[in-house]
């Protein structure tokens, strides 16, 4: 007999679908509601992604599945400097626990990481409540920002360290969306780890479009050679390296690179594009995950890249499975987990991180072999459909909420 349960998430960096940035966390409320379950979110009104306000939002919304956002207030910082971001972190870590507070007859708070700062307003709403804590880690924060060269002071980093041990071992239950990331959290201090690790959503992206009308919205060329990298334009994300290689390739007219998203970097990365005259790279805005299968539509291949950082080889980025599932092929600048996943599936060609060489070699020889480009997305496709369904995550993440209430 099912369990209806009411969940309490709390997302600093929820994004609607209605928005851009990562919308897994709304797909997977959607789908728990759609099995009777009722789902509050309590969310920052502040883009994860640009850092700016999300215009006129109001305070409290019901979407037509009866999902509930709450919008928490959140200094509206994010992007200023490292001390900023904090303190925004912080800011929304106060009013999404006092706003918590309000919520009725909660069964399970679902917690997740990074920023890690919210992860205690998770878990005292949890204990004052007496109800489960659910801990989900996206991301080895502070590890990666310490690798990253992001967060140096000695003394926040010891807090950090302890913050992220502590919620590790409070949690009653800590789920990691790679395999990569297992045996990191429970060194320190994780029971009961379960990966569910990230997907797609099949149906929401068609394989056989084109996406001619994306290509004309923002004047690219019909008849070029399309590589589209979507998400964050920050630090880890390397995007010089793609600039680099834009260089090399500018004999090559047929071949266009486009940046889709934002992130700090991005008014640099655009700078120096145009003092270095990139002819052949565009920067486009971000859109909504309702409009991403016509912007990967547009695209022959897509891009996913990380710094040269050993830790990065534990992800599994979000992207390179929406790729997969647009039946796009994976030009991937990222080692480790993820590399073997598309490389077994014979779903993308993989290149060494940080080497412009290497990844302007690789793209010339997809535009070479457009058939071959097609078969691997479309072995990306099959294997998004087989392994990384989204309905088929969202049904394992479905049954152990309900074993944690039980």
């Amino acid at each position: 007999m099912l369990t209806i349960m009411h969940i309490l998430l709390i997302h600093q960096a929820f994004a609607a679908l209605d928005e851009p940035g990562g919308t897994r966390h709304h797909e997977l409320a959607r789908y728990l509601a759609r099995q009777g379950h009722q789902v509050t979110i309590i969310a920052s009104p502040v883009s994860y992604l640009t850092g700016t306000q999300k215009g006129n939002r109001i305070r409290k919304q019901t979407d037509d599945l009866g999902v509930t956002i709450i919008r928490s207030y959140t200094l509206p910082v994010l992007h200023r400097s490292f001390i900023w971001r904090v303190f925004s972190f912080l800011s929304f870590m106060i009013s999404s626990f006092i706003n918590g507070i309000f919520v009725r007859k909660v069964d399970l708070v679902w917690g997740t990481t990074p920023p890690i700062f919210q992860g205690p307003s998770a878990w005292l709403l949890a204990r004052l409540k007496g109800i489960p804590f659910l801990l989900e880690v996206r991301d080895l924060w502070p590890a990666f920002a310490v690798a990253v060269g992001v967060l140096k002071n000695k003394l926040l980093i010891s807090l950090s360290q302890w913050l992220e041990r502590f919620l590790y071992r409070h949690a009653d239950r800590v789920i990691v969306n790679s395999p990569g990331f297992t045996e990191h959290v429970k060194e320190r201090g994780a029971r009961n780890v379960t990966l569910i690790p990230n997907g797609a959503d099949p149906d929401m992206f068609d394989p056989r479009s084109n996406g001619t009308g994306f290509r004309e919205k923002f004047n690219l060329a019909q008849d070029a050679f399309l590589v589209l990298y979507a998400g964050a334009h920050g630090l880890s994300n390397d995007l010089d390296v793609v600039l680099d290689a834009a260089d090399e390739l500018q004999d090559d007219p047929s071949i266009q690179i486009v940046l889709l998203g934002s992130g700090k970097e991005k008014p640099r990365l655009m700078a120096e594009a145009d003092q270095r005259h990139l002819g052949n790279v565009h920067f486009i805005p971000p859109v909504s995950k309702l409009e991403m299968s016509t912007a990967l539509a547009a695209a022959d291949a897509c891009l996913a890249i990380l710094k040269p950082i050993e830790l990065y080889k534990t992800t599994y980025p979000n992207k390179v499975f929406d790729y997969m599932a647009a039946g796009r092929p994976v030009i991937l600048a990222i080692g480790g987990v993820i590399r073997q996943v598309v490389e077994e599936a014979n779903a993308g060609v993989a290149v060494p991180p940080g080497d412009p060489q290497a990844l302007g070699d690789v793209i010339r020889e997809c535009a070479e072999n457009p058939s071959k480009c097609r078969k691997m997305g479309m072995n990306g496709r099959a294997l998004i459909e087989s392994t990384f369904s989204r309905q088929e995550l969202a049904d394992q993440f479905t049954t152990l909420l309900e074993s944690m209430r039980s």
